[in-house]
This record gives C-alpha cells, sequence and structure tokens, in this order.
C-alpha cells in the first residue's frame, strides 16, 4: 500500500520520463531513416522538370488504364504504360510551355472532324463529317451518363495532346534545314574515291588461348568506357520450383473414374447401389455429359479435320452410338461417344441484313429500337424480300448495320463451317440453298439467304465426358511439405547441394531491376522482385513463394549497386574487345616491315585491292566496314602507304593508288535539299528521346511504393 502510494505521489515525474522516452524514440527512428527528414513527401511519385506528379493523379490514371487494358494486363504492365506517357506528357508540356503553343477551339474541331472522319454516327447522307451530329452526340453523353461523357473528355484530351505534339514536330521539322556548306559536304563524302591496296592482318591469326586477359584489364576498359557500362541497382536470385502436378497414381485415378461412364455401374465396391448408365446407352446426351464433365457438351457437329489428331482417324470412324476412351488430349482424359452423324456442306455463300436492338454486340449509341421492334422490323424486310428478292441489295444499304458487308451488298462468300455465329452457322449449314429466314443471334436479327453450298461432307456431333488432369490432395500436400522443408533446410544449409540432393533444378536470375515484374522460367512473380530489394533481406536469404500450381523456394544471391557493371557481368561483352586491343598491340610488336609487300610475306598473306572507296559508306571490299582505316586512306596522298591503322577485324597497311575527286557541281542545292530531308526524317524518331534524356526526372516509384 506505502508502495502505490509513493507511486500516485510521483506520477507527474512518471509521466515526464515516459513521453521524454517516446520523443527520443521518434526522433531515434527519423535520425535512423534519413530520408524522412530531409525527402519529398510520400505523396509524390515523380518531379519532371521541376513539377511534380501526385501519387493520387497516378494511381486514378492507373486504376482508369488498368479498366481499359482488361484482365490480360498485370498491374505493373499498365502502371509502366501510365508512367511512361505521364513522363512524355511531362517532358513535352515543358517545351510547349517555353514556346507558349496550344491547341484552340478551331483546331480542336479539325482534329476531331479528322479523327472521326469515317465513323458513320457522324456521317450525313452524302457520307461527309457532320459537326451538328458530333454535337448532339455529346450532348447526348452529357445529359445520360457521366461515366461516358468522362470518357469522351479524356478522348478529346488524348487528340489534343498528339494534335500539340505534332505542331510542335511540325514547328522543330520546319527549323531543320540543310546549307549549301552541308550539301557540299554529303556530296563530297559521297562523291571523293580512292583506289587502295591492303594488307590486313588478321585477329583471327592469333589464337584466344594465346592472349591472356585479367579482371584488371577488363576493369581499366569498363573504367575508360564508364558511360556504356552504367548499370542500374540489380539483385541476382536462383531458385528451384516445386510444380503441383499430377502423379500416376492420379492419372489412373481418373481414368478409373471415366471407365465408371464408359462401362456403367449398378453396384459400386461397397455395395451401395448407386447406378450410372453406360455412356454407350445414353439417350439425353447433353444432360449426362454436363453433369458428369469438366467441359460442357458443344452440340456443333464437326469434321474429322477439327478431332483431336491422335484419336482422329478411331473417332471419325466410329458407328453413330460408339464410344471411345479414355484418351488424353490438352490436359484432360477424355471418353467421346458420337452421338450424330450427317452430310454438312463444306462452305457456304450467304448474303444477310443485320437489324440491332438496344443491348445487343456492337450496337451504337444511335441503335433505338427493342429486341421486340427489331425484330417486327426484320419480319417485315423478310416478307418483302420473299415477294421481291431483286430489293435484297437496297435493303441492305438502308437496314443493314453490319458495316462490313454493305458495300457487298450484305454478302459473305465462301467461308467454312463454324466461322459465324452458332445461331448463324446452323442456319447456314443446316439449310438448303434459296432458304429465306430471319435468325437471332448476339448481335441483333439477321435476314439471312443461302446463295450456295458446296461439296457435302460427312461430319460428326461428338459428345465428350472430360476430366482434368490435376494433382489431388495428398499430392499437393506432399508437394507443399517437399517444399517446406527445402526451404527450412535451404535457410540452414547449402542451397545448391541441398538441390542437387533432392534432383531439383536451380535456375539463376541475374540482374532483376527494382521494377520488372517478370522472373524467366515463371513469368509475372512482382513479390519475389520486391523481397530481393527489401532492406533487410540478406544475401543468403531464402523464402518460398506461391505460383500458379506450385511453389518457388528462392534465395538472395547478390545486391548489386548502382554504378559501373561488375568485372563479372562485364567480361561477357568487354573481353572481346580487350582481347581484339591485345592481339592489336601483338600485331604492331611482332611488324617491322614498312612496305605491303614485306609485310604480307612477313604475315603470309596477301596485297589485295580495293576500288572506288568512299567515306559515305566505309566499306572495303574484300574486309568489311572499316570506317576508321577508310579515314586514314583519306588522310593519304595518291602513292603514300600508311602506318600500321588498328581496324575492326584486323591490323592494316594501306597505300592510295588513286584519288578521284567529287565532280564540282554549279549547285549543291539538291543535296542540300536531301540533307534537309534526312534531319526532318529522324525528328519523329528522335526528338523525344532526345528530349527526355536532357530533362530532369526524379523517379518516386519505389519510395512511394507504387510499383
Amino acid at each position: 500500500m506505502a508502495v502505490l502510494n509513493k507511486i500516485r505521489q510521483r506520477s507527474l515525474f512518471l509521466i515526464i520520463i515516459i513521453a521524454l522516452a517516446l520523443f527520443s524514440f521518434v526522433l531515434a527512428d527519423l535520425f535512423k531513416n534519413s530520408d524522412a527528414l530531409a525527402s519529398k513527401s510520400q505523396n509524390i511519385v515523380a518531379t519532371i522538370n521541376g513539377k511534380d506528379i501526385t501519387r493520387e493523379d497516378f494511381m486514378q490514371k492507373v486504376e482508369a488504364a488498368q479498366r481499359q487494358a482488361g484482365p490480360n494486363a498485370t498491374n505493373t504492365q499498365v502502371m509502366n504504360r501510365v508512367w511512361d506517357q505521364e513522363v512524355r506528357r511531362a517532358v513535352m508540356q515543358t517545351q510547349y510551355d517555353e514556346l507558349g503553343i496550344s491547341v484552340e477551339k478551331d483546331q480542336m474541331r479539325d482534329l476531331l472532324k479528322t479523327s472521326l472522319a469515317t465513323s458513320p454516327e457522324f456521317l450525313n447522307e452524302a457520307g461527309l463529317f457532320d459537326e451538328n451530329k458530333l454535337n448532339e452526340y455529346i450532348a447526348n453523353l452529357k445529359e445520360t451518363s457521366q461515366q461516358a461523357y468522362a470518357s469522351w473528355v479524356n478522348y478529346e484530351k488524348s487528340v489534343a495532346a498528339n494534335g500539340l505534339q505534332q505542331n510542335y514536330f511540325n514547328l522543330v521539322k520546319a527549323g531543320l534545314t540543310g546549307t549549301l556548306a552541308e550539301g557540299k559536304l554529303e556530296h563530297q563524302l559521297e562523291g571523293n574515291k580512292v583506289d587502295i591496296k591492303y594488307v590486313q592482318v588478321s585477329y583471327a591469326s592469333i589464337k584466344d588461348t594465346l592472349v591472356e586477359v585479367s579482371k584488371s584489364d577488363i576493369s581499366n576498359y569498363i573504367n575508360k568506357n564508364k558511360k556504356e557500362y552504367e548499370v542500374e541497382a540489380s539483385r541476382d536470385i536462383k531458385f528451384v520450383q516445386f510444380n503441383e502436378v499430377a502423379s500416376v497414381e492420379d492419372e489412373n485415378a481418373i481414368k478409373a473414374d471415366l471407365n465408371v461412364y464408359l462401362n456403367g455401374r449398378f453396384v459400386d465396391e461397397t455395395g451401395r447401389k448407386d447406378t450410372i448408365v453406360a455412356f454407350s446407352k445414353v439417350k439425353d446426351n447433353e444432360d449426362y455429359i454436363n453433369i458428369n464433365s469438366d467441359i460442357k457438351f458443344d452440340k456443333r457437329f464437326v469434321f474429322k479435320s477439327s478431332l483431336p489428331a491422335a484419336v482422329a482417324d478411331t473417332i471419325y470412324s466410329l458407328e453413330e452410338g460408339g464410344v471411345y476412351g479414355p484418351y488424353k488430349d490438352n490436359n484432360h482424359f477424355k471418353i467421346s461417344k458420337v452421338i450424330a452423324v450427317k452430310q454438312i456442306p463444306d462452305s457456304v455463300k450467304v448474303r444477310h441484313i443485320l437489324i440491332p436492338f438496344v443491348g445487343a454486340r456492337s450496337a451504337t449509341p444511335e441503335v433505338t429500337q427493342t429486341e421486340a421492334e427489331a425484330k417486327v422490323t426484320a419480319d417485315s424486310l423478310l416478307t418483302v424480300i420473299k415477294s421481291d428478292r431483286s430489293k435484297f441489295p437496297e435493303l441492305v444499304k438502308e437496314f443493314s448495320s453490319d458495316q462490313g458487308s454493305v458495300e457487298k451488298e450484305g454478302r459473305y462468300d465462301w467461308h467454312p463451317y463454324n466461322t459465324m455465329v452458332s445461331e448463324f452457322n446452323d442456319f447456314e449449314f443446316e439449310g438448303k440453298t434459296g432458304d429465306l429466314g430471319v435468325v437471332k443471334t448476339i448481335f441483333g436479327f439477321h435476314i439471312i439467304e443461302i446463295e450456295g453450298q458446296k461439296d457435302k461432307v460427312k461430319a460428326i456431333q461428338v459428345g465428350t465426358i472430360a476430366r482434368k488432369i490435376e494433382p489431388s490432395e495428398t499430392t499437393t500436400a506432399k508437394i507443399f511439405r517437399d517444399a517446406s522443408n527445402f526451404e527450412i533446410k535451404a535457410g540452414e544449409g547449402d542451397f545448391e547441394a541441398l538441390a542437387k540432393e533432392g534432383s531439383y533444378t536451380v535456375r539463376p536470375v541475374n540482374g532483376i531491376k527494382v521494377l520488372d515484374e517478370n522472373i524467366p522460367g515463371i513469368g509475372n512473380q512482382r513479390p519475389i522482385v520486391r523481397w530481393a530489394f527489401e532492406e533487410d533481406a540478406e544475401v543468403g536469404a531464402v523464402k518460398r513463394f506461391n505460383i500458379p500450381n506450385g511453389y518457388v523456394i528462392a534465395q538472395l544471391v547478390a545486391k548489386n549497386k548502382a554504378g559501373l557493371m561488375s568485372v563479372e557481368d562485364a567480361t561477357a561483352k568487354v573481353l572481346p574487345l580487350v582481347r581484339k586491343e591485345k592481339k592489336a598491340k601483338m600485331i604492331r610488336d611482332r611488324v617491322s616491315a614498312k612496305t605491303l609487300e614485306d609485310l604480307a610475306a612477313a604475315e603470309s598473306t596477301t596485297v589485295r585491292s580495293a576500288s572506288a572507296v568512299n567515306m559515305k559508306s566505309p566499306t572495303i571490299s574484300g574486309a568489311g566496314r572499316e570506317p576508321l582505316v577508310v579515314g586514314a586512306a583519306f588522310g593519304l596522298k595518291e602513292g603514300e602507304t600508311s602506318k600500321l591503322i588498328d581496324g575492326e577485324n584486323g591490323v592494316y597497311m594501306v597505300q592510295v593508288t588513286k584519288v578521284t575527286p567529287a565532280v564540282e557541281l554549279d549547285s549543291y542545292q539538291a543535296a542540300a535539299n536531301r540533307v534537309e530531308q534526312q534531319k526532318i526524317n529522324v525528328v519523329n524518331s528522335k526528338l523525344y528521346n532526345a528530349l527526355k534524356e536532357a530533362a530532369e526526372i526524379e523517379d518516386n516509384r519505389v519510395e512511394t511504393q507504387v510499383q
């Protein structure tokens, strides 16, 4: 009790002590993470030429882009795409602001007119763009759907951005000229020619094994050519993969299960009455298949060419009601039954009129008819056509929404079975030439006329009970245990030795960048990349990751800092270059000859000739592209012999035998025009990259966890 009284008396003192302790903890964390004091707000994804891109704005654009891209595009792919777009927008906007250029209202209308010139909803009766229809369309969007209107606004922004960029590019192109002096130089580079004699001492004359290249040689080369060997921070990993695949026992169990449907069952192995009618005796094939198969029934008839190649002959030759299987196909075990046999045309020719309705696929905003109204229209047109088939072409032009066939009078020329959607396909292939009818599909109501059918051949309707080949729970549990045991043991011992002991393949992956997402061999594995770049992830660390249908056990092998490429990583690229330099020195050191003939004799080679060599295309006949050698030749006088020259493919000695100057022209304007055109041609491909390289870009995607 006395102790409690003392604590109460000193409560203020204790509160102060606790507060100071918490304050010191916060300060320590701030100093430990100095970026929290010094760096920009965590809300800034990037700063480009002094302008910030906020995290909120960036992520909104990513979400919109993800919706547009659909499920097949990964989040990282979409982010990178948006990043490239935002960088481009910011870099170009800097130029627009400096020049004070923009897209005004009149130009915007012209841009939209050009962009939408072929869109049928904005054309008048004469087939010309109608601005009033565009205005009406925009007003309708604004009133009926804010989301659709927002999409339109984004489209307008995109059109404006493209127009603004084109304006800028045109300004740059307008400022490019080819001067007469440049034209004269262009003419001389191509027209000045020399004939030469030369001796090439090929680098291949010295075996690679005779040239010693040390790590210090490679390091020195890297340091002399730093710009070529600068690299981003990267990580090296290695991994072992554990795939969840069906065992032999699993496959046998699947086949045994299918055999029950093949043979039927009346009493199971436990004595329980559990009747299963044999597939061959079933009457309602569709229900039977849909209940028992992993793949639903497809009622279409097929030709032999559409059957799995390995079993096509067998299944195609079955009588109606015949069953074959189990057989393996496309990661399934299957048993197949020939349900029906008929003769079907190999190809048909039809014409049609498509009447869409609100909600039909590909229906444009101008479509106002309900399904019932569209059906009435289609039936009315069918009546007119039945009374006078010659009216079909004009009715196509007036009523059909299928723009792909309107210009062909609604016709789809000879095409094979299963080309069209199922309802359309059934009508054209199961009817006969001359048949007319109305068919409903996901696109609307079609008035179809069968104009011709060719080569009827045997087709079969195949019913298939399929079971996917996948591991059982027992197998997946074993794979999980194996992966977990490997993870634990690898974290304690030798990764490579453990993999060898278990007969697992170790796959190394080097040079992973912080924003990468694909790991060769296992595809999109962003979590592995994030783990490898965590600050507290130590070299040698091991971790298990889930992948589709299995696991990966990864080990962090190396953390490579940004800067110059390491000797080990650069060796493959640098070694041949250093070796070539050393071979050139070895050749120089052993050569004392001063003439071509003496050099050729000493090196057991010949003196060769090359005619009409020019600087525009510095290629030597018999030696290949050798710009340094050609340049040296143009520095010699007629009859003069060079010293040794280190070329691309060997060491050379050159003698100029004839100098032919370019023909003097009265005017070099034509050549100057060519130079100007050459400059203009590279604007579209190189201008942006040059502006981007010169821009100040601060990339904070990793720091803001936008990755």
